[in-house]
């Protein structure tokens, strides 16, 4: 089949309009490399970047690709690409948001395309989030490259079990990432195909207990002390005084605070809830600040263009520039704010049950994890050598040791 790229202006932007008579394995593909459909020229496209037609290439090596353009004199040339090029799968294009993450449906056998895009239909009227359904596409996906010419459809609860051993003793998975994979695997069988019960017999890996990472109250003062950037100040000030996540007060509007209630409108979190959070004085005084010096529109903290808000991956940038350097482990993360949020609440005598709803945990036992890392009552402990050392007036010294 014949893949004809041609520069075309879209939405006032330059494009890489991707045409080519409709099929399963090729709509996969320009899917995967993060193409967008428009009705308007009813073509696929991606932005007009010399990287891109590069990924293009890589795509659909196994096609003819043919570039028309009557600007030739504009047109990006593209790189001679080699087979063996090494894909970078988190490519940065220059632009504030990341190139999607390719999705492994470029090797999926023409036997089980359908299948990964049944997979994707059904992802989108379970109205799955859009984090979910990609990580559900790229395990599922993986999968059927796995099992190659092999059908789907054929495959049995042994097969499934013998290659979940598989990614556990071969391509040593986390834990983590086999959760992932059974989920994906088990909507596609039991939501997609119907299979009731098909996951009943086979047993997942214990996950391990993973404490919350948590900042000292004062390494978050020295933190934001540091920040001289307004805006930046402002963003660390808003997640942690209000315990959200990166993906919530990226996406703060103006309208979504409150300064008469002092309260702040999460809209659609996690799990597609909405929440309020308190807004403190402090963070008030400093939002009007930022307010009258930035003079956002539309979202709380802007990206380029304006009319975007700020990339996830810009906000923990900024968390990362903020923290560093004052001797915290490299572990923590944006999200170790939220973290420290709610266990300082818990030590300064926060009922467990208002951290719950502050935080949006459907669970307590969620909410629970804050009660390991909080110092309160560990303070009140005193080490059973401490206590011989005081009765017997005991002094270890290290010079007293041969």
């Amino acid at each position: 089949m014949t893949i004809t790229l041609k520069k075309i202006l879209h939405r006032n932007k330059f494009r890489i309009a991707i045409f080519f008579k409709p099929g399963f394995a090729e709509t996969a593909i320009v899917k995967g490399i993060g193409a967008v459909y428009s009705k308007t020229y009813k073509c696929w496209y991606l932005p007009y970047k010399q990287e891109n037609y590069r990924d293009i290439q890589l795509a659909f090596k196994n096609h003819k690709v043919i570039i028309e353009t009557k600007d030739k004199g504009s047109v990006i040339k593209p790189k001679e690409v080699s087979p063996a090029t090494k894909i970078d799968l988190l490519q940065n294009t220059g632009s504030q948001k990341p190139a999607r993450k390719l999705l492994p449906a470029l090797d999926i056998s023409s036997v089980n395309m359908k299948e990964w895009l049944r997979m994707e239909l059904q992802l989108q009227l379970k109205g799955y989030s859009m984090s979910t359904q990609r990580t559900y596409k790229n395990e599922f996906g993986l999968f059927l490259k796995h099992i190659k010419q092999v059908a789907a459809t054929s495959i049995n609860e042994a097969r499934i079990k013998n290659y979940l051993q598989y990614c556990y003793a071969e391509l040593k998975l986390s834990e983590s990432t086999i959760h992932s994979r059974m989920n994906a695997l088990k909507f596609y069988y039991e939501q997609v195909l119907g299979r009731e019960k098909f996951f009943w017999d086979i047993p997942r890996p214990k996950k391990p207990l993973l404490l919350p990472k948590v900042i000292s109250e004062e390494k978050i003062i020295e933190g934001l002390a540091k920040t001289e950037n307004v805006k930046h100040k402002m963003l660390l000030v808003m997640a942690y005084s209000a315990g959200l996540r990166v993906s919530e007060v990226v996406k703060l509007k103006i309208t979504d605070i409150d300064a008469d209630r002092m309260q702040i409108f999460i809209s659609r979190a996690k799990g597609k809830k909405d929440r309020m959070a308190t807004l403190g004085r402090l963070s008030l005084q400093l939002l009007r600040e930022y307010i009258s010096a930035y003079k956002p529109k539309l979202w709380l903290f802007e990206g380029l263009p304006r009319s975007e808000h700020l990339s996830h991956r810009s906000a923990q940038a900024i968390f990362k520039q903020a923290y560093k350097n004052l001797g915290l482990p490299s572990s923590v993360s944006f999200h170790s704010l939220r973290h420290s949020y709610a266990t300082h609440l818990l030590e300064n005598g926060t009922d467990l049950k208002y951290i719950q709803e502050l935080l949006g945990h459907n669970d307590i036992k969620t909410t629970l994890r804050y009660t390991h890392v909080s110092i309160k009552a560990l303070q009140h402990i005193e080490s059973p050598l401490d206590k011989l050392a005081r009765k017997h007036q005991l002094k270890l010294k290290g010079d007293d040791v041969p």
